[in-house]
């Protein structure tokens, strides 16, 4: 949660309240003094006091294995989004996801209230790597691999940064290649383009880790919160 909208709320100042505690030195993370308004925090993660008084943040992390058919949206009227998948008494009107998955594409979604590290986690100098699994209506060759290291060209021209895939099987009777990829952006359907533009195409596709966090054997359409040695380790994407 941002820093000032928390002393804000905890300590119910005023907009100029809050920016006099800041000016007098009064906010301490971690034992420092703050400066920064917009910090993002968690007490789960940081020391928070202001004027001496410990504060709570009350933000909310939850690991989702999306299924195939779900949307990433508050609101759908013909399909059923990720927030229906949640029980009534973990639903916060403020909930968002880190990142869509498209419907046809199933996989580890991150649901949480805090929006800052979304939005910080999505933004492109952090290079968060996603790994996806994926199967292809065709055999991958090791001249795809070292397209993908080049970096994949769409068909109308835009360039992709470098991807480190790898086969993981091929069958020979379906004539289908299990492949592993990490790419660091998030271009709209990117995977599914970048086969493309190799003239193959993606028939099945998994996101399976997000930067430190992995989706592991959490069952489809199964959610759960974060630990907290998860939390720590997203602790270097709150700014």
């Amino acid at each position: 949660m941002r820093l000032d909208k928390l002393i804000e709320q905890q300590l119910q100042t005023s907009r100029k309240e809050m920016k006099q505690l800041f000016r007098t030195r009064q906010v301490r993370v971690d034992g420092e003094v703050c400066f920064q308004q917009n910090k993002n925090v968690d007490s789960f993660l940081h020391e928070i006091t202001v004027a001496d008084q410990v504060l709570q943040t009350h933000d909310v992390y939850y690991l989702l294995n999306k299924p195939k058919g779900v949307v990433t949206a508050n609101v759908d009227q013909e399909h059923l989004t990720v927030f229906d998948l949640l029980h009534l008494a973990d639903f916060r009107s403020d909930l968002v996801a880190a990142g869509r998955l498209d419907r046809d594409t199933k996989g580890l979604l991150l649901l949480t209230s805090n929006g800052q590290l979304v939005y910080d986690l999505l933004h492109p100098t952090k290079k968060v790597i996603k790994t996806y699994e994926a199967r292809i209506n065709e055999e991958v060759t090791q001249e795809d691999i070292a397209a993908f290291a080049d970096g994949i060209v769409f068909l109308d021209g835009t360039v992709c940064q470098s991807a480190p895939l790898t086969i993981v099987s091929y069958d020979v009777q379906s004539q289908t290649s299990d492949v592993r990829l990490q790419i660091q952006e998030g271009k709209f359907h990117q995977v599914k383009k970048m086969f493309l533009a190799r003239g193959k195409k993606v028939v099945a596709l998994k996101r399976v880790a997000m930067g430190p966090l992995e989706l592991g054997t959490l069952p489809e359409g199964q959610y759960r919160a974060l630990s907290l040695t998860e939390l720590q380790q997203l602790k270097p994407y709150f700014r």
